[in-house]
C-alpha cells in the first residue's frame, strides 16, 4: 500500500449566516441517466442535497426526466434529446442551450447512469477538455473516457476521477500505462499507478475500494471509514454527489474529495450498525449522511 498522509486539520464547512440563500451553497449540474439506469443520477443528486448543496439540477434523457424528478421534489430536471436506446443525444453546444452556460455551475458531475454511445463519448471528452470549473467524472463517463484514443487530454479546470479498480485499469490501458506484474494488478500497483496518472493528467483520483485511496499526484491519502455492506449498487453514485456538494460549498478539490470519501464511509458505517451490512442500500447511505456530517 502506498504510504499515506493524514487528512489535514479541517475546521468545517463555511458557517451559514442568517441572511444566506440557496445560491450561496453551490449550484450543481448532474449529467446522466438513461432508460436503463434513471436511478443512478438521481442518487447522486439526492446525495448532494443531503450534503448541503443549495441548487441541484439534473440534465437527463427526456424519456426518464420525470422518473428522476419523482425520486425527490427538491431536484430540478432538464429533459434532453435522447437516442433510440434511451441515452442522452446532445453535444456540448446543444447541451448549453438547455442548461445555460456551464461556467455558471460551481461543480458538474457527469457519468452516473449515462450509458454508452459514440455521441456520449464525444460529449464526455468535450466536457472534460472545455469545462473550466470542477468536473467530477464517474461511472459510465470514466469508461467513455477510457474508450477515447490518445489517453486523458489536459483539462481546462479541476478534475475529479472516481473509478473502482476495473474502471481504473481501463483508464490505465488507454493512457498506455503499464501496470507492473502479470495478470490482475495488486492494490499496491494500482495505487502507485493512480499517483502517476493523477500527476500526469492534473486530476484528483479517488480509487474506490477498501481504504479508498485519494491522490493528486503528490498528496496520498487512505480512508479509514466504510465497510463491505457498501458494495451495493449506487454507492459510488452517492459518493460523486457528496464530493460535488462539498466543492460547491467552497472546499478546494483535494479537501472535498477526502472529506467526501470520509463522510460517505462514515454514513455507510452508521447504516451498517443500524441495518446490518447485508440489507444496506445506497438509499440508506444517503439517509445516514446527516448523522455522519454531524459527527
Amino acid at each position: 500500500m502506498v504510504e499515506s498522509e493524514p487528512i489535514p486539520e479541517f475546521n468545517g464547512l463555511p458557517q451559514r449566516t442568517a441572511d444566506s440563500h440557496k445560491g450561496d451553497y453551490g449550484k450543481l449540474l448532474f449529467i446522466g441517466g438513461s432508460c436503463a439506469m434513471p436511478g443512478a443520477i438521481a442518487l447522486s443528486a439526492m446525495a448532494s442535497l443531503r450534503s448541503g448543496a443549495g441548487l441541484v439540477t439534473v440534465a437527463t434523457a427526456a424519456t426518464v426526466h420525470s422518473i428522476v424528478a419523482g425520486f425527490d421534489p427538491c431536484i430540478m430536471t432538464i429533459p434532453l434529446r435522447c437516442s433510440g436506446n434511451g441515452t442522452i443525444e446532445e453535444d456540448t453546444e446543444s447541451l448549453s442551450q438547455f442548461v445555460g452556460p456551464l461556467e455558471h455551475y460551481d461543480a458538474i458531475v457527469v457519468g452516473p447512469g449515462l450509458g454508452k454511445s459514440t455521441e456520449l463519448a464525444s460529449l464526455v471528452s468535450d466536457l472534460y477538455v472545455k469545462v473550466r470549473g470542477p468536473l467530477v467524472v464517474d461511472a459510465d463517463a470514466l469508461n467513455l473516457l477510457a474508450s477515447e484514443a490518445g489517453g486523458l487530454p489536459l483539462p481546462s479546470g479541476p478534475r475529479v476521477l472516481t473509478p473502482h479498480a476495473g474502471e481504473f485499469v481501463r483508464l490505465l490501458q488507454n493512457n498506455h500505462h503499464r501496470v507492473v506484474g502479470d495478470g490482475v494488478p495488486t492494490r499496491d500497483e494500482l495505487e502507485q499507478a493512480a499517483v502517476d496518472l493523477a500527476g500526469k493528467s492534473q486530476s484528483v483520483i479517488a480509487l474506490k475500494g477498501n481504504a479508498t485511496f485519494v491522490t493528486d499526484g503528490t498528496m496520498k491519502w487512505h480512508n479509514n471509514t466504510g465497510n463491505p455492506g457498501m458494495a451495493t449498487a449506487g454507492s459510488g453514485d452517492v459518493l460523486a454527489g457528496v464530493i460535488a456538494a462539498l466543492i460547491g460549498q467552497g472546499l478546494n478539490v483535494c479537501d472535498a474529495v477526502r472529506l467526501g470519501v470520509l463522510v460517505h464511509g462514515s454514513a455507510g458505517d452508521l447504516a451498517a450498525a443500524e441495518l446490518g451490512m447485508v440489507s444496506m442500500t445506497a438509499l440508506d447511505i444517503i439517509d445516514f449522511l446527516s448523522v455522519a456530517f454531524q459527527q
